[in-house]
């Protein structure tokens, strides 16, 4: 009688999906099914007599399929085992598969013999690289990711075989002009062109290009080299990068900056060695754009310095760390009169002690803390203001306040304005707001339109000047500016030495006389000798501040001094 779960088992062997391989105690291929042969390009026939280990396509995986067939095999036999490996095609090269090596029990009591099963993962496999390499290289450019490069790095500065590790950011000065402009697309395609440039000037063995970020890329040297052999290098891409991108017909200009740093591997950590590089690049891209700079151990503690300090400025203004003072304007023809305290803010910090104005200001503009600090500045300085009109009454010096240029670009300038005017209950017409040139000309707001609004409340406007240049922007633009204040630096360079400065001296007469015509008020800062404020005033400037009137004076010493004056 004919067993029917033998003629079940030989119709699943020759019917499956997978392979199937019946082997004897040594490895042989006693039986092969016609999946099998189907997937390793070989007759299931042919097989038979033949190794199942002759079809493994490597030596490492040879081995661990040799363990495993040795565990099935030797004593009792453990359960099915499974293992990913490479199985040789005779036409198509290696074909990735899954094997499942079991025993199955021979006609012998207590006899049993392998076979394995064989799934082609070949699919998944490719899939699975895909997206094991998508995962690791930026879509767009095809180079290797920040995570990838990172890694690499981590790498590189623990591994000792070379004496050099060099890393050089990229960054594509002015970007976000070039994609708001002519379009996403349009600046895919820059990007892309950037990287065919980097990747083709970096293309040794031992260097890596990547893209780190939307338009910042990094590159990875390791070698013997010195600090000259990089630099040319990087000369040399950035003048690749220089080369105009044709899009449409249209050559687009683009240039790039780069920071560069070279470290002796296990001497920094790869998290440092990326700081420096950031804080370089950084200093390249303010030095000037499309040049690159070498991180020099110096100025990276005075960065670290300044960095430590922008971020501690919204702290400092919580616990109280900055101070208003305020200097009196003083007429020049000899009344002593007083027409304009002006404010001036501090920064009484715990270790580095008083700051001026210039010290923290641009470190205020990296952390966003401008406005917060310039809206604080302007309530302060009206407060004052209010406490000397209960003190003195109405018959006061005018307040003028220099807004940090962050918040005289901001939209909401003639709001927050009018705002502190109400809260302090200070009259606009006593309040002057001073802004400099590179103020009007900053591209960000509508700082004219805040600055025509707040003059027609009755604001009076303030320019501070360095330059006859400067003055043609109040024609240019139509702005109610009433003053100009000749600021300190040119004081200086032009009054010290009259008699041999003859040129300069000259410029500030044409500076003086064309202020003269635009019919505005002229006052100087930073006047330090008697000789300078003679000198102005014969120039026709009929007001000034400095240190030869008197230094800066807290609230309570100015109300002091308002309150004598006034009686």
């Amino acid at each position: 009688m004919t067993d029917p779960s033998g003629d079940r088992f030989v119709a699943l062997f020759a019917d499956a999906p997978v392979g199937i391989a019946l082997l004897d105690s040594t490895g042989g291929i006693v039986s092969a099914n016609p999946a099998l042969g189907t997937m390793l390009g070989v007759d299931p026939d042919a097989m038979t007599d033949t190794t199942f280990a002759g079809y493994v396509s490597s030596k490492a995986d040879l081995a661990a399929f040799e363990a495993l067939l040795s565990s099935q095999t030797d004593g009792e036999p453990p359960g099915p085992a499974r293992l990913d490996t490479s199985l040789e095609n005779a036409a198509d090269g290696p074909v990735r598969t899954r094997l499942t090596l079991s025993t199955l029990p021979a006609d012998e009591p207590g006899v049993s013999y392998p076979v394995v099963m064989v799934e082609d993962v070949n699919d998944l496999h490719l899939l699975h690289e895909r997206l094991r390499h998508q995962n690791v290289h930026d879509s767009l450019t095809g180079l290797p990711n920040a995570a990838n490069f990172h890694g690499k790095l981590e790498s590189a500065m623990v591994d000792k075989s070379c004496t050099t590790v060099a890393l050089v950011l990229f960054d594509i000065d002015g970007f976000r002009v070039i994609n708001d402009g002519l379009g996403s697309e349009a600046g895919d395609k820059i990007l892309h062109a950037v990287a065919t440039s980097i990747r083709d000037a970096f293309s040794g063995r031992d260097e890596t290009v990547a893209r780190l970020t939307g338009d910042g890329f990094g590159v990875l040297l390791r070698g013997d080299f010195g600090a000259q052999y990089v630099i040319d290098r990087v000369e040399h891409a950035l003048d690749r990068l220089a080369e105009p991108v044709y899009l449409d017909d249209i050559g687009v200009g683009i240039s790039s900056s780069a920071g560069i740093v070279l470290c002796p591997p296990g001497s920094t950590s790869d998290v440092d060695m990326l700081r420096k590089a950031e804080v370089t690049l950084h200093r390249a891209k303010e030095a000037g754009r499309a040049k690159w700079m070498l991180f020099e151990p110096e100025l990276d503690a005075e960065d670290r310095r300044r960095y430590r300090l922008a971020a501690g400025i919204a702290g400092g203004l919580e616990r109280g760390e900055f101070e208003l003072r305020y200097q009196p304007t003083v007429k020049l023809d000899g009344s002593q009169t007083v027409p304009v305290v002006n404010a001036r803010l501090y920064w009484n910090h715990p270790t580095e002690g008083r700051l001026e104005y210039e010290d923290f200001i641009p470190l205020a503009d990296v952390t966003g803390m401008t406005v917060r600090l310039g809206v604080w500045l302007l309530g302060e300085a009206l407060g004052s203001y209010a406490r000397w009109r209960a003190e003195a009454g109405e018959q006061l010096p005018d307040l003028c306040v220099r807004l940090p240029r962050r918040l005289a670009v901001d939209d909401d300038l003639v709001k927050i304005v009018r705002d502190q005017l109400a809260k302090h209950d200070v009259p606009s017409s006593a309040l002057r707001l001073c802004a400099d040139s590179a103020t009007l000309v900053d591209p960000r707001g509508e700082v004219h339109d805040s600055l025509a609004v707040l003059g027609d409340l009755g604001v009076k406007l303030v320019l501070a000047v360095s330059a006859a240049a400067d003055l043609d922007l109040i024609d240019r633009h139509q702005l109610p500016v009433g003053f100009v204040a000749l600021n300190g630096r040119i004081i200086d360079e032009l009054l010290d030495c009259p008699q041999t400065n003859t040129t300069g001296f000259e410029h500030l007469e044409h500076l003086v006389r064309s202020a003269k015509q635009l019919d505005v008020r002229i006052g100087a800062e930073g006047v330090r000798t008697d000789e300078q404020a003679r000198a102005l005033a014969e120039l026709g400037v009929i007001a000034a501040r400095g240190t030869f009137f008197r230094d800066p004076i807290t609230a309570d010493e100015m109300t002091e001094l308002i309150t004598v004056g006034a009686g």
